[in-house]
């Protein structure tokens, strides 16, 4: 015999039974421990110290008094530039935009579960929560100006709000939380709002129970007003939205038939990106809980099938996969941060399996321990990669900054504008504008350039052997400090650089 956690069924079961069962404050206090951890977890390990990234870099510029905008491409929404600019517009302290998002991304968790209490036992939600959070990739962008994880909130909301008003359809409060939740993720990523509300339009439309015209609608009002300013910028700027999503495609090397397991796979190691990713796989350990995640969810979605509760787990395990469509199979490259979304909502049937077998009758204690054994394991190797990843974070902050502080010392001083290698993050810093005339992010000719260096200081950054460009050779040169992976770093400073 073994004993299978229910998860709640019907219009009028408000609570899920067993071990959900219990008072609001009960399933408060639970909820927000694990959020609570999450928050501590992220302000101990990761916060201190950590500089920003690249991306972020160009998001923070948008709404940053520090230096000028970044140039802004395609794929890029500036839903993630609204959630900061609260604390941008008051200091430009990386370190108090850090302590902010940890604590709101703590909040955020404890809303994406929250949602979920009538549809799942409390055990299950709350181990749900811990096995997200502490992951090592959702504890470094936990506190990172990124819109992963927001959509990852997004999604968890959607989906739980969907099944409470699919349920009861008294639940107002819900249709306006599907609403949001598919608004938040569309307005911080746009196209990954497509591969949410795309299976749960579905549902609605095939699932007999839940056809309902109200769900219909408040998926469309989430997508509309999400992506409703991503849609005008690309008519103001892109040349329409046909426009911007084949430039956006061009940028992400052209979506089409591409197998990215593998190099998800050794992302895992503890890379933000990898592009190309021809890196070895070293650590074959880091990806140990990859494999076992197919399995785990399986698991689950048997369990609630024994449950006769299976589309409150089938459902976040389809959604899931669908948000982890495009990443697997569609770029050819990898980022950690891109499958958050489907981790998120794949960890509520991976915590319904390992609750139905810790409770499983026949050798629990055995069972028990395998466990706990597999997951401390499991947290070792998080915390481990974790602790790497937030090293060269701390490297890379202190070597950008040295190189700004370069600049400066050389009379690149604002009003000024970086260009080359590296010179969004350098400029920032700087205090300079970061102006590109090739590459993805081209936002100005080289003439333009050279026009602007008559009137302020403009600094070209070349590494390694790379030639410098024609309109700055006569310029003067000199050798700046070295960057990771980058030891050999040059500026050409114009005559207005003294």
């Amino acid at each position: 015999m073994t004993q299978t956690p229910a998860v709640a069924t019907g219009p009028n079961r408000r609570e899920a039974r067993p071990g959900g069962r219990g008072p609001d404050g009960r399933r408060i206090a639970w909820l927000a421990a694990v959020a609570a951890a999450f928050v501590c977890a992220q302000l101990v390990l990761v916060v201190p110290g950590s500089g920003l990234g690249w991306d972020e870099t160009v998001y923070v510029s948008q709404v940053s008094s520090h230096a000028p905008a970044a140039f802004f491409s395609a794929p890029r929404a500036r839903g993630i530039t609204f959630l900061i600019a609260p604390v941008t517009a008051l200091t430009s302290s990386v370190d108090a935009l850090r302590v902010y998002l940890a604590v709101l991304s703590g909040a955020g968790l404890f809303v994406s579960l929250w949602v979920w209490r009538r549809l799942a036992p409390l055990s299950v939600l709350a181990l749900a929560g811990a096995l997200f959070a502490s992951l090592w990739i959702t504890l470094y962008y936990g506190p990172q100006a990124m819109p992963n994880l927001w959509v990852a909130y997004g999604a968890m909301i959607a989906v739980g709000c969907f099944l409470r008003a699919a349920r009861d359809v008294r639940d107002r409060r819900a249709l306006l939380g599907l609403g949001a939740g598919v608004a938040l993720a569309a307005l911080m990523r746009p196209t990954d709002a497509f591969w949410l509300a795309a299976p749960l339009a579905a549902a609605a439309l095939t699932v007999r129970s839940w056809r309902r015209p109200a769900l219909l609608l408040a998926l469309a009002a989430g997508v509309v007003l999400g992506c409703a300013e991503w849609v005008i910028e690309a008519y103001v700027r892109y040349d329409g939205l046909l426009a911007r999503l084949h430039r956006g495609s061009e940028i992400q090397g052209r979506l089409g038939w591409n197998l990215a397991f593998d190099d998800q796979i050794r992302a895992l190691q503890g890379r933000s990106l990898c592009r190309p990713c021809d890196v070895p796989w070293r650590n074959p350990v880091t990806a140990a809980w990859w494999f076992a995640l197919p399995l785990f969810v399986a698991g689950g979605v048997m369990a609630a099938a024994r449950a006769r509760a299976l589309g409150a787990i089938l459902l976040p395990t389809l959604v899931g996969l669908s948000l982890a469509f495009p990443y697997l199979l569609l770029i050819g490259y990898a980022a950690p941060r891109f499958l958050l979304p489907a981790y998120a909502l794949l960890a509520l049937p991976t915590a319904l399996c390992l609750t139905w077998l810790a409770r499983a009758a026949r050798w629990r204690p055995v069972v028990v321990a395998a466990l706990a054994l597999a997951l401390v394991a499991h947290q070792a190797v998080q915390y481990a990669v974790l602790a790497g990843a937030t090293a060269r974070s701390r490297d890379v902050r202190v070597a950008f900054a040295q190189a700004a502080a370069e600049l400066n010392g050389q009379g690149v001083r604002p009003p000024c504008v970086v260009s080359g290698s590296e010179a969004i993050r350098i400029a920032f810093l700087a205090g300079c504008a970061s102006r590109q005339t090739v590459g993805h992010d081209a936002g100005i000719t080289p003439a333009g350039l050279t026009a602007i260096a008559r009137v302020r200081p403009v600094a070209v950054l070349v590494s390694g052997d790379g030639a410098p460009p024609a309109y700055a050779r006569g310029w003067r040169l000199h050798p700046m400090p070295g960057l990771p992976g980058r030891p050999e770093v040059r500026a050409y400073l114009s005559p207005l650089a003294r």
